[in-house]
């Protein structure tokens, strides 16, 4: 394989895919760096791991996606160093790639800022592997309740109450409502519990109040208890102790609480800010590093009037679009310009017909099936292809309509 590229991008993701994608339409010799060979849908990650949709639905290969493109090159390898200065990629596999320009895009890693037991025995949600680890571990802790007869049941807690635990934990609460007892005795449902838990003192802290009002009484209602107020000091096989004192029963923890950026960025010798990531130029370059842009998770972000830009796939996604078009710039003696996101708002998933929604810079608030609907919309166009948008449609209208769960969580047997 050639080791001299015009651009290398070191990440699939949203922000990653979508720069490849550019560059490749332009005929820019680029070569895309990634541990995984397909690139995953995180937004739906909750609902891979509580069988409301299949991997498949999530995942698809980068030679599919940029096989339009003969500049554009695939490399499944993990990366061992990167060197800013000489934009120089090396793999594990003691390989050095070199190219004109870096790009870092590598994604985040979960933050457990430094919880005791968190690392060891929670749940993150951040990949496809994370998803069937969590589904699996549901399924075991089911399959165990069940043994135990009729006063058995499954105590989950969800920490972190942004879009990514609302979700999880009102996905959660709906299987053992209305899917479980279709599969498990009656006691095992009955006797379970999802509990929703955060040092702030509201779910979905950064959205309006009416929202944050609407997604606690649904959670609610749903069956998700709140414990919020209380931050997390550790987390235990069986169990989760809170500033307060206080404590919950929990075979299973899943951690939703924050992002860092992950090992390729923290050994870059880029200077990092908030959550490990870099504080990027307004043009999404890196400081001090000519020739380095750094995208995503891996960058804090800003728009033009130094507003903090959200971590979000479609900032991701347009910002790998216009840091391609600076490349271009840069390859040709062009003038490179300042990132211009166009604001989508935001929104969350909270259950059955029901989400949140804020859309657009002037933050237009919807909630109930107006909002779900919308959610839709958003994640059928982001999803990576057309055969994902069909599958996921027809797995979410069997859903909607019927509480099946006919998706299989594949793992590791029990041992």
């Amino acid at each position: 394989m050639d080791k001299s590229f015009e651009v290398i991008v070191v990440g699939g993701g949203f922000a990653g895919v979508a720069a490849v994608k550019a560059l490749g339409r332009s005929g820019v010799k680029v070569l895309l760096i990634d541990r995984n060979n397909y690139h995953q849908f995180q937004p739906l990650l909750y609902q891979v791991a509580t069988a409301q949709i299949g991997v498949s639905d999530v995942t698809r290969t980068f030679r599919g996606m940029f096989q339009r493109y003969p500049s554009a090159s695939v490399l499944t390898a993990n990366v061992a160093a990167v060197d800013v200065q000489a934009h120089t990629v090396t793999t594990t596999d003691g390989d050095t790639f070199h190219a004109k320009i870096l790009v870092l895009a590598a994604g985040a890693a979960a933050n457990y800022f430094n919880t005791p037991g968190a690392e060891e025995h929670a749940y993150p949600l951040y990949s496809v592997t994370d998803a069937v680890r969590l589904g699996n571990a549901m399924v075991h802790a089911l399959d165990a309740a069940q043994r135990n007869g009729s006063s058995g049941g499954v105590h989950v807690v969800v920490v972190g109450g942004g879009p990514t635990g609302v979700e999880t934990a009102g996905a959660i609460a709906e299987n053992f409502k209305y899917v479980i007892p279709k599969y498990y005795s009656d006691g095992v449902a009955a006797n379970s519990s999802v509990h929703l838990v955060d040092m702030v003192p509201n779910v979905l802290n950064a959205f309006a109040d009416k929202n944050k009002a609407y997604a606690a009484r649904h959670l609610q209602q749903a069956g998700v208890r709140l414990k919020m107020g209380s931050g997390v000091t550790e987390v235990r096989p069986d169990g989760v102790d809170f500033a307060d004192g206080t404590s919950l029963p929990s075979q299973i923890t899943v951690w939703a609480g924050g992002l860092k950026a992950g090992a390729v960025v923290a050994g870059s010798g880029l200077d990092q800010g908030r959550g490990g990531r870099i504080d990027v130029n307004p043009d999404l370059t890196a400081p001090g590093a000519p020739g380095v842009y750094v995208l995503g998770d891996a960058a804090n972000m800003t728009d033009a009037r130094g507003d903090k830009l959200p971590q979000l796939g479609s900032c991701a996604q347009q910002a790998g679009k216009w840091a391609a078009r600076n490349i271009r710039a840069d390859l040709t003696g062009g003038q490179r310009e300042p990132f211009a996101y166009r604001d989508k708002g935001y929104m969350a998933m909270i259950g059955r017909g029901a989400a949140v929604a804020e859309i657009g810079r002037k933050r237009i608030e919807m909630q109930g099936p107006l909002a779900f609907l919308a959610w839709l919309g958003v994640h059928v166009v982001l999803l990576s292809g057309n055969r994902q948008r069909i599958s996921a449609l027809i797995s979410w209208a069997d859903d909607y309509l019927t509480h099946s769960r006919s998706h299989v969580v594949l793992g590791a047997p029990r041992d």
